[in-house]
């Protein structure tokens, strides 16, 4: 009878470590051959060998495991949260760059072109440099240069260079007029690069918001074309490329580092162009031009791009595309309180024809 209790107690309760509860199990049976009356043998004298103790029991008084439902619930209410962020933040880099223009103009008043576009690149560039080293930002991957490469020339130099020398002989609204096609050919180009395709009503909804706003600064402009068109559908395509291509990058780097490193890639570039022009362009200090190269610097290359690209990575690069049909109409604002330019009556009714567009892109669903 002692040594029955001895086993008995020796036999421990399978709680905490599942393998050690396991192997305190497996002794008893392991002795079972060298001691046949063992009480732990099933064919012993002593009779059957004690239950197993389960892994591990409920207790009957524990709080119940939340219901299934709540976890999609909760990704569901995340998703929401982040695509109103992402807007936005995209709205706060449309707004970003419908004052890109006007600076530009304030600038051209004591820069040349060429120089003006180095120098606003080179502000740019030193603002990321600080950032990107504040931040002990890694270097992008291997992988990710290419992508880089594609911003830089698009979004860096492209687009300023080819609108900057197009405002040479137009003025702000009639750029806005090739400008507010830029929605369409980003969404364009989006569902190429990434396989995406839109729904019919998304589509319906960006070709009519991009007639609008045709419409309205064709209007505006007195419906003639410039010279400098060519350049205007040239810095189209270049500035879709770098928008498409950065929605995709921001996914995996941060927005900001996504325009950084593709401003400080260009900084060899734009320090020799600076140089040039500014040797070759006759250089008129003023305090609008030197405030529309600060803005062009730091607000629109910069902070608006920052911002832009984290509302691309959230909402995607389609619908986001769509938030700068409001763009022109803002830029025509802006040229009315800043540059002095005459509107027309009828900018409420396009106004109001652009929001709805955009009301029913965001909530058309992607295919």
């Amino acid at each position: 009878m002692r040594a029955q209790n001895s086993a008995t107690r020796s036999t421990p309760i399978a709680v905490g470590d599942p393998a050690t509860a396991v192997s305190s199990r497996a002794a008893p049976l392991a002795s079972s051959p060298a001691s046949p009356a063992s009480p732990a043998s099933p064919t012993g004298p002593a009779g059957p060998a004690p239950a197993r103790h389960p892994r591990r029991a409920t207790p009957p008084d524990s709080p119940a495991a939340p219901a299934a439902p709540a976890a999609p619930a909760r990704r569901a209410a995340l998703r929401t949260r982040g695509a109103r962020g992402g807007t936005m933040l995209a709205c706060l880099g449309v707004v970003a760059f419908s004052l890109t223009f006007p600076a530009t103009a304030w600038g051209l008043e004591s820069f040349g072109p060429w120089s003006f576009v180095a120098v606003r690149s080179v502000l740019a560039a030193a603002i990321a440099g600080a950032f990107l080293l504040a931040a002990r930002a890694p270097l992008p991957a291997r992988r990710h240069w290419p992508g880089l490469a594609v911003v830089a020339g698009g979004v860096v130099v492209g687009y300023p260079l080819l609108t900057t020398l197009a405002l040479t002989t137009a003025t702000t609204s009639h750029a806005a007029v090739v400008v507010g096609l830029l929605p369409l050919t980003t969404a364009a180009l989006s569902a190429l690069r990434t396989g995406v395709r839109p729904s019919r009503r998304f589509w319906a909804a960006a070709v009519a918001g991009a007639a609008v706003v045709l419409g309205f600064t064709l209007a505006q402009s007195g419906g003639s074309l410039s010279a400098g068109d060519g350049y205007l559908f040239a810095a189209l395509l270049a500035c879709a490329a770098g928008y498409t291509e950065g929605g995709r990058l921001a996914r995996d780097l941060p927005g900001w580092q996504v325009i950084g490193w593709a401003l400080v890639a260009c900084l060899p570039l734009n320090l020799a162009g600076a140089a040039v022009g500014l040797a070759y362009e006759p250089v008129h200090l003023g305090v609008l031009g030197v405030a529309g190269l600060l803005w062009a610097a730091a607000g629109s290359t910069f902070l608006g791009l920052y911002v832009w690209y984290r509302g691309m990575a959230e909402i995607g690069a389609p619908r986001a595309s769509q938030l700068q049909l409001a763009q022109p109409l803002l830029t025509l604002l802006w040229s009315v309180a800043l540059l002095g330019e005459q509107l027309s009556p009828a900018a409420p009714a396009a106004a109001c024809a652009v929001l709805v567009c955009i009301a029913v892109t965001q909530r058309a669903q992607s295919g």
